[in-house]
């Protein structure tokens, strides 16, 4: 039984929404933030990045005090609207290559707590902590956590009739995507809506792990304040076969001291290799994985070693960790080894060529994309994934809508 409720959300006023969303702040480059603080007055990026001279050398602390004034700003200065009722959206991102349509609610603390909603990823404890600390300073959040429904008949026809009204939003980015947001604000709709979801037994985190870990800490320490909106985060929740799942790839720095052909002999004890020199080559299929060395590429296929390996053993990145990057390589930490650094599958692996072939690494790894199944079995056991396994799409567009606390 998952619970979802409506919210009085924030958000541009439809003649500026185009202007004022962004993405996330991470995906820009210092030469594009600098140029879109510049020249869009209305762009999100100068409510969470305040224009300080200096901005690395204040406290974090006055750092999320200048988000939340300029955030305010943003209010006062008719930028952002509030709805007067909490309401649910129908949200609809294009892109060049996808279609997801999913719907924006507040999912419940408890659920999270209880594991109706389910992780599959480990999250770093100063993480959390720190995002707590911009939640409380800030007041509120803009990036909700991306979490799967199993497909439901019932619902994909209720949004594909909505999708046929007109909708609130309908407005292109710089980056060649398309968005539509429906509002739903009749009582009807949202219990109908709400009854659908008690129906379905769990949810599942696809990604904004981070996020939900920081809301439950926020929840802890302040719900004695009986401030009902701590007992729930924004989500934009989306049919499991509507996500696209793609792999994070490897690169690493050096061979940990191997020559090449004694590091291929060893990659011999668990794969079998086949060079296919100038060829793109990337992996076709589960435990295939591809490598680019020394100005090749080749396929690497694993050698099973189990008759039953467990759900983890199985995982492509668990393996690739288990047999190469550990024993071989002496990575540890997949986190925070600064030897290794992670490309997204949707990137081209001429990325990876040509990083490998200036010089500031010697090898890199394709793998094959994760599916949902794989996704929920090891959620369903409890078991977490390693670091940057999976890079999933919808990217939600901060500063699209504002959850307050």
């Amino acid at each position: 039984m998952s619970k979802i409720v409506p919210f009085k959300a924030v958000r541009p006023t439809a003649d500026k929404v185009g202007l004022v969303t962004c993405r996330n702040y991470d995906d820009y480059s210092s030469a594009e933030l600098a140029a879109w603080l510049s020249f869009n007055p209305y762009s999100f990026l100068h409510v969470i990045h305040p224009a300080y001279v200096h901005s690395q050398k204040i406290t974090l602390d006055k750092r999320f005090k200048g988000v939340a004034h300029k955030y305010q700003d943003f209010k006062t200065d008719g930028v952002f609207v509030e709805e007067t009722k909490p309401v649910f959206f129908v949200y609809e991102i294009q892109t060049k290559t996808n279609s997801f349509t999913g719907i924006v609610a507040g999912t419940s603390i408890e659920d999270y707590k209880n594991n109706v909603i389910k992780k599959h990823e480990d999250t770093l404890q100063y993480r959390v902590e720190l995002f707590k600390d911009y939640l409380h300073q800030t007041g509120f959040n803009t990036e909700p956590v991306l979490i799967t429904y199993p497909d439901n008949s019932s619902i994909n026809q209720w949004i594909a009739e909505k999708k046929k009204s007109i909708p609130l939003y309908n407005y292109s980015t710089t980056n060649k995507e398309k968005h539509q947001l429906w509002k739903i604000d009749n009582e009807a709709e949202i219990q109908w809506l709400q009854q659908q979801f008690d129906k379905i037994p769990e949810l599942y985190i696809a990604d904004g792990h981070h996020r939900s870990a920081s809301a439950e800490l926020l929840h802890d320490e302040y719900k004695a304040v009986g401030n009902e909106n701590l007992n729930y985060f924004m989500s934009f929740l989306i049919a499991e076969s509507e996500v696209k799942i793609y792999e994070f790839n490897r690169i690493i720095r050096d061979l940990n001291g191997h020559e090449v052909n004694a590091f291929l002999a060893k990659l011999e004890e668990h794969f079998i290799i086949k060079n296919k020199e100038q060829e793109l080559w990337k992996p076709q299929s589960k435990f295939e994985f591809g490598m680019y060395l020394d100005g090749n590429f080749y396929a690497l296929f694993y050698k099973l070693e189990k008759a039953n390996p467990s759900i983890l053993e199985n995982l492509d990145a668990q393996i690739l960790y288990d047999k190469v990057l550990q024993p071989l390589l002496g990575i540890e930490d997949l986190r925070n080894d600064e030897r290794i650094e992670y490309i997204p599958g949707k990137q081209s692996i001429l990325t990876i060529k040509e990083l490998i072939d200036e010089g500031e690494f010697e090898v890199g790894f394709m793998l094959y994309p994760s599916d949902i199944s794989e996704i929920k079995a090891l959620a369903d056991n409890n078991l977490i994934m390693p670091p940057k396994s999976t890079y999933i799409e919808p990217k939600f567009r901060s500063g699209l809508m504002v959850y307050e606390l």
